[in-house]
């Protein structure tokens, strides 16, 4: 049966730290939780000081003796504290009213700087290693060499290269001691999966590292194993088990099975595969799964944003993107075009709400669409795609505003990328943006403040006074004084336009900035002509 025996060797200047030990009867084991141990030697209320008796005078010499743990308890190296087994020969009797009492701490200078562990059956070890780790603090573990030689290639290599008469392997700069001796002691261990089940991923990440470092192979397997089995909480632990399992692909140890959780062999293009979700999503009749399955998509594809870095992707993207907008305009204008056939004008209310709410539909598949591009910068194509739709601006009209004014979210959404700088279309675009939309949305502005949640009316104003003031001077003053003539017969039923038609004014009036140049400017037209 294994057995771990526990030496103090040395005293010194140097604090150690704490390396929390259990055995187990299959032999060592690292408890992953050190403080469990403090506490339960803790008392709820301060105790009065012990009385001095004979069994407390008999612990004194106890610092210098050699402790031996059996296998079925477990012990903590705390800091000038000690837990024995009731099986430990040299172990005192003590009364239980003196078990929960505090033990007086030590002095520094009676601290131990080094900690012996010896592994399997007492006295049966034939070779030491000794692992030094920070701020002078150092194990030196009794082995066995075939254990060693056995599990570990790197042990194998060193000792091959030692003179045959050396039994002692030291260790310099170890960074983690805990669980290079934790490590160690799993070469004893007869069923490390078991083992391992106990632990948290972060702690087997550390595990894996010493397992590479020693080409402990049967152990990385392990731990591989776990980590294939085990769920992974949260974006920085996967990042972490990612990155470790990667470090081993060049090893030969068989880290697929790992991988596969994050990466596909399956050879199927990424643009099917967004396509498919993309008509999913659209094709959908249930509000609220549509609903909340758009917010996650859009939010999706604004981190890929960042994250894509080879120009095709990004291509394939937009061009499933267009695709389903164009799928999308035209079953909106065939749509529109039922709708406002004289057979279907002439239905009752209730034989036309299927066809009202496919527009609707329709219209806010367009719009999420719509956000994505403009997100993705990718948004200037739709606004050529929407300028040119006069079929449909001119149906508008033909329908009754609950029916259409889906429609004009799409056109303020437009004018609020445009004035955001969003998406920059031509001028050309601008102009026949303004010229076949414009007028729809004043029409139904009414409606959409009071009928449309979402909508804002302070920031489409001002995106439609920006896109306005993008155009030449000329157009300006076509437009603005058509929306003053519409302003001041529906007051707050129309977009309030009065700071764009401050700056036109000011630009015309007040500061003409090629005044006295006209003349100039006259020359230049006709040597370009």
């Amino acid at each position: 049966m294994a057995e771990i025996r526990l030496t103090r060797v040395e005293q010194g200047q140097t604090k150690i730290r704490n390396v929390p030990i259990a055995v187990t009867p299959e032999g060592f084991w690292c408890c992953p939780s050190p403080v469990v141990f403090q506490k339960t030697l803790k008392p709820s209320s301060p105790p009065p000081p012990p009385p001095k008796t004979t069994a407390q005078r008999k612990q004194t010499p106890l610092s210098e003796k050699k402790l031996a743990f059996t296998p079925s308890r477990s012990g903590s190296i705390n800091d000038g504290q000690r837990a024995f087994g009731p099986e430990a020969p040299d172990a005192p009797t003590v009364s239980a009213s003196l078990v929960p009492e505090r033990v007086p701490r030590p002095k520094v200078e009676n601290l131990p700087r080094k900690v012996a562990i010896e592994f399997g059956e007492p006295g049966t070890s034939d070779m030491k290693v000794v692992l030094l780790g920070k701020q002078g603090f150092c194990v030196k573990l009794s082995v066995h060499k075939n254990v060693l030689v056995e599990h570990s290639n790197f042990f194998a290599d060193k000792l091959s290269e030692q003179q045959s008469g050396s039994s002692c392997l030291e260790i310099e700069e170890c960074d983690d001691v805990e669980i290079y001796v934790e490590t160690v002691g799993l070469m004893y261990c007869k069923d490390m999966r078991q083992r391992l089940m106990k632990q948290s991923v972060s702690r087997v990440l550390r595990i894996l590292k010493i397992a590479e470092l020693l080409a402990f192979n049967s152990c990385m397997q392990s731990c591989l194993e776990y980590l294939e089995a085990v769920p992974w909480v949260g974006d920085e632990e996967e990042e972490k088990v990612v990155s470790s399992v990667l470090r081993l692909q060049s090893e030969g140890i068989g880290v697929t099975p790992v991988l596969k959780r994050v990466s596909s062999d399956i050879s199927k293009p990424p643009k099917d595969t967004l396509s498919h979700i993309i008509e999913l999503v659209l094709a959908s009749n249930e509000e609220r799964g549509r609903r909340e399955m758009k917010s996650v998509v859009l939010k999706l594809l604004k981190e890929n944003n960042s994250a894509s870095s080879s120009t095709g992707s990004a291509d394939v993207c937009h061009e499933t993107l267009y695709n389903s907008c164009r799928n999308c305009l035209n079953l909106l204008l065939s749509l529109f075009k039922q709708a406002t056939e004289p057979v279907c004008a002439d239905k009752p209310v209730d034989n036309k709400e299927p066809v009202v709410k496919q527009i609707a539909l329709a219209s806010d598949n367009l719009s999420w669409l719509l956000e994505i591009l403009a997100d993705k910068q990718a948004a200037d194509e739709f606004g050529v795609m929407w300028a040119s739709q006069q079929e449909l601006a001119s149906l508008h009209t033909k329908l009754p505003i609950v029916s259409r004014y889906h429609v004009s979210c799409i056109t303020a959404r437009l004018f609020v990328g445009i004035g955001r700088g969003e998406l920059l279309p031509s001028k050309d675009t601008r102009q026949l943006l303004l010229q076949t939309w414009l007028q729809p949305l004043i029409n139904d502005y009414n409606w959409l403040q009071h009928g449309c949640r979402s909508f804002d009316r302070k920031v489409v104003e001002e995106g439609i006074g920006r896109t306005i003031l993008t155009l030449p001077l000329e157009d300006q003053q076509s437009i603005l004084l058509s929306w003053l003539g519409s302003f001041l017969k529906a007051g707050d039923s129309c977009p309030n336009l009065q700071r764009a038609f401050e700056v036109w004014w000011r630009r015309t009036f007040v500061r003409p900035y090629v005044e006295g140049q006209g003349s100039s400017l006259q020359s230049d037209s006709s040597m370009t002509s």
